[in-house]
């Protein structure tokens, strides 16, 4: 049961005395777990100001929020206090989403290092003694392998430590892997091969296919967009992927755009470059480009950009 947003008597006077320094120093000294006491240097005590939990957990957060200086001196430790004059089934999980708030907001302070949080309950219900787990793993249908997932390692794709070799057996996922592996490459030739090898598969839809050679064209570093799509054409088997490569690069060719946008702009007369810009950048928008990316390309100011919209 949540508390309703006006707090109840009981959580008004346990806030009020818990806020007192001295109250909160005997209060912890007592009832905190003596390993985890023995971490605090309790005459750091200093009442942290303000709510740090966001709007939706408010409602129900008592939020007396305590930090002292760790034994070793660097370190921070919070001691969350939060009290119930009710049992909640869900509260040591509540507890956790509090504790993780107080983490961030102590980032955004400037700290690098996540610091420990306690979050300490103290009930005083009807109901005895209190019914439920305070480990808030307990809360899972698969408490074990919760345990071990939130304790160990998160699941990492590191694309950038996968041989091409095994990203080409990836199925429908490989074009994608592939090209966000390399497109930092200082030439992107040597993807042809590769992408041309996963075109072949015909796992990648032409939707797909456009989408990642709007990507390549965007992000990649190649010197010539219209040979690179040809010489991918040139190796491809399905009969529309060619069509829609081809028809990339006829119009890269077309727009004057094969040697690279911006070499494309400044090869015009330096009072024309504006409006040659303007003629690429509504072309670009016609093909679906959004104008951040078409100012990105062009050089235009989003101004600019607008204006080519309309």
């Amino acid at each position: 049961m949540h508390h309703s947003s006006s707090f109840t008597p009981h959580d008004a006077v346990f806030r009020k005395l818990l806020s007192h320094t001295g109250t909160a120093r005997d209060f912890i000294e007592i009832h905190l777990p003596v390993a985890l006491r023995s971490l605090c240097d309790l005459s750091t005590l200093s009442l942290e100001s303000g709510s740090f939990v966001e709007e939706s957990l408010r409602h129900s957060c008592t939020d007396i929020l305590w930090s002292v200086k760790t034994r070793e001196g660097e370190g921070y430790i919070y001691v969350l206090i939060e009290h119930q004059s009710s049992p909640d089934r869900h509260m040591a999980f509540r507890l956790m989403r509090y504790a993780i708030a107080a983490m961030q907001r102590h980032l955004e302070k400037g700290h690098h290092l996540l610091p420990l949080v306690i979050p300490l309950l103290f009930y005083h219900g009807r109901r005895s003694p209190y019914p439920w787990s305070m480990r808030w793993l307990d809360g899972f249908s698969l408490p074990e392998q919760a345990k071990a997932l939130y304790s160990g390692p998160f699941p990492l794709v590191d694309i950038t430590r996968i041989p091409d070799e095994e990203i080409l057996q990836h199925r429908r996922i490989a074009m994608l892997e592939m090209v966000q592996k390399h497109v930092r490459q200082r030439d992107l030739m040597e993807l042809q091969a590769h992408l041309a090898t996963l075109l072949s598969l015909r796992y990648t839809s032409d939707v797909q296919l456009k989408a990642l050679l709007t990507y390549l064209l965007q992000v990649g570093n190649t010197a010539s967009p219209a040979a690179f799509l040809e010489g991918l054409a040139d190796r491809t088997v399905d009969h529309e992927h060619r069509e829609t490569l081809m028809n990339i690069a006829q119009y890269l060719r077309e727009e004057g755009l094969s040697q690279g946008l911006s070499q494309g702009l400044s090869q015009g007369r330096r009072e024309g470059i504006e409006q040659e810009a303007m003629r690429i950048a509504r072309k670009l928008l016609e093909n679906g480009l959004e104008p951040e990316k078409v100012v990105k390309l062009t050089g235009l100011s989003p101004e600019l950009v607008e204006q080519a919209r309309h």
